[in-house]
């Protein structure tokens, strides 16, 4: 653990007893106080993550003839300004490189989030389609990211915080101060509940994590509550649920696709669409509280039919809950099925997304990471 990166909150992590693990090529806190208890809290008040470790790009430049557009799943020119979008990073055979959500900063002028694992082959990636005048940018290491996320999150924010947070819409941003420095607030979130997350300069992290716990209604919550909450909504996980072997058609988020747009695997998409896949996504919930993990077999009666891709022990269902991908037929609601792992055996069924309806923020399931 010692190699992987340190956000510039680490030492506030260490401080606070966290329990530190390797993600994605970065040292991240899994729990502090409990995971169970980090979810819950996160369901009942207010909790903070730390997502320092995910990749900000900037681009400038003419978005229609760059060549900024060929390899996302939505047309970005139609984002207006001050909104964002999630969507796709694809490759040529309709699998994903990555997910990310692009925000339109203004008419000419992009940043785009993606995930910490794949951040450098993502840029690489999306560099090799540009061309013409453009400023295409890694900022990364210089850009800060607070998540605040929970029913009470609207009211802490407005208390540290300048902004018309009571107008700000689901998917839009706005930008403040902080010690006399810009940062950017957008309102998306992976928890379920109302959330925000908070851009700024790395040199402000630290100061802003401390300011938000000094409310006691603020707990930090780690990578494994995260999981967990991402995972009773429905919310996909890249490398899990979507990758580059895995379509959105398949991984069931084809409405993150548009089908009249041209890109490198528009046409492969199109066909799966209209024709269906081979195999499904799922969602399925154990009859106990016994909790289905990644990669265990899924099966329905003898027959090997897919595997799962994420599980968890819900604290707010009480039961184990998961995704999987299965053969085509299987996904009907109401469907028995059973996930095996050696010699350990979980009775579950098909069910609808979300698992966890009560959330403060209730919207269209979406796979953001």
């Amino acid at each position: 653990m010692s190699e992987d990166k340190k956000t510039p909150l680490y030492q506030s992590h260490v401080n606070s007893k966290a329990k530190m693990v390797p993600f994605g090529g970065w040292c991240m806190p899994i729990q502090y106080e409990g995971i169970i208890a980090e979810t819950e809290h996160c369901r009942t008040s207010v909790s903070i993550f730390d997502t320092c470790h995910m990749g900000e790009f900037r681009f400038k430049g003419d978005i229609v003839n760059s060549g900024i557009e060929a390899a996302i799943s939505f047309p970005i020119s139609k984002v207006p300004v001050g909104k964002c979008k999630y969507g796709f990073l694809m490759n040529s055979s309709g699998g994903v490189v990555d997910d990310l959500i692009v925000y339109r900063i203004a008419e000419d002028e992009l940043m785009m989030v993606v995930n910490a694992a794949t951040c450098d082959n993502d840029f690489k990636y999306m560099s090799s389609f540009l061309s013409g005048d453009y400023i295409f940018e890694n900022n990364s290491d210089k850009t800060s990211k607070i998540d605040v996320q929970g029913p009470l999150s609207k009211e802490v924010m407005k208390l540290f915080f300048d902004g018309d947070f009571d107008s700000m819409k689901y998917f839009g941003f706005i930008y403040s101060k902080y010690q006399g420095q810009d940062i950017l607030i957008s309102r998306t979130g992976y928890t379920g509940e109302l959330g925000y997350e908070i851009y700024s300069d790395v040199s402000l992290a630290e100061s802003m994590w401390d300011k938000l716990l000094s409310d006691e209604r603020v707990k930090p919550a780690g990578l494994g509550a995260r999981d967990i909450l991402r995972l009773e909504i429905g919310l996909s996980l890249y490398g899990q649920e979507l990758n580059e072997k895995i379509t959105p058609v398949e991984a069931g988020l084809p409405f993150f696709v548009d089908f009249e747009k041209e890109f490198v695997s528009s046409d492969i998409l199109k066909e799966q669409k209209e024709k269906g896949t081979e195999r499904v996504k799922i969602a399925f919930m154990a009859e106990t509280r016994r909790s289905p993990r990644h990669d265990f077999e899924i099966y329905s009666g003898d027959e090997l039919i897919g595997e799962v891709t994420s599980g968890v022990f819900s604290p707010m269902l009480k039961k184990g809950i998961g995704l999987g991908l299965v053969k085509a037929g299987y996904d009907k609601i109401g469907t028995d099925i059973q996930i095996i792992s050696g010699r350990s055996k979980i009775d579950a069924k098909v069910c609808e997304l979300p698992f966890y309806k009560n959330g403060t923020a209730r919207k269209k399931i979406i796979g953001a990471g």
